[in-house]
């Protein structure tokens, strides 16, 4: 019962988001933040399914400041680790900064993975692939929203993924020719 209504809030919280969306760009607060307690934040929500579903986090320290809206960030992140919690079964989730980019946020599970023949069409509103269908647990908007928010943030999302292997999703923070308020 207390997963079923969680699901119904997650829902109505993203239609809310999804029609604030038009008039986002004036809703924008850009300030730099530690990245760390932003992502904090959005785990901090999650933290009772990673425990029923006995799913680790390997949360990596992340010593980094980002010019972001905070609001929209903790809801892209959220809706990432909630897709992350939604197909991995058992093992990890990890999140960390990427090596080769110092603001580049990676979130790796160890879930079902997306199938190559859908990885194209993720960003779609209403498309919900075949985990999606298969599981009935999406909506098909969610990772539209989130690229939606990140472009009128100057930031960029992209996601690659393995059937069986689980699903890395990186999310580039840099904001060129951006200057803190």
């Amino acid at each position: 019962y207390g997963q079923e209504l969680f699901k119904i809030e997650q829902y109505v919280e993203m239609v809310l988001q999804y029609l604030r969306l038009e008039s986002m760009s004036s809703d924008l607060i850009l300030v730099e933040y530690d990245l760390a307690d932003i992502v904090r934040q959005a785990v901090k929500k999650y933290g009772i399914i990673f425990i029923n579903k006995k799913i680790s986090l390997e949360l990596a320290e992340l010593n980094c400041r980002v010019l972001t809206d905070e609001k929209w960030l903790v809801f892209v992140l959220e809706q990432i680790i909630s897709n992350a919690l939604k197909y991995t079964n058992q093992g990890k989730i990890s999140i960390y900064l990427d090596d080769w980019s110092e603001k580049t946020l990676i979130i790796e599970d160890t879930g079902v993975g997306i199938r190559d023949e859908d990885i194209a069409r993720i960003f779609d509103r209403g498309f919900t692939g075949y985990n999606g269908r298969m599981d009935k647990k999406s909506t098909g908007i969610g990772l539209y929203l989130c690229q939606q928010v990140l472009n009128k943030l100057s930031h960029s999302i992209t996601v690659t993924s393995q059937v069986g292997k689980g699903t890395r999703v990186s999310i580039d923070l840099a904001m060129l020719g951006f200057e803190a308020l």
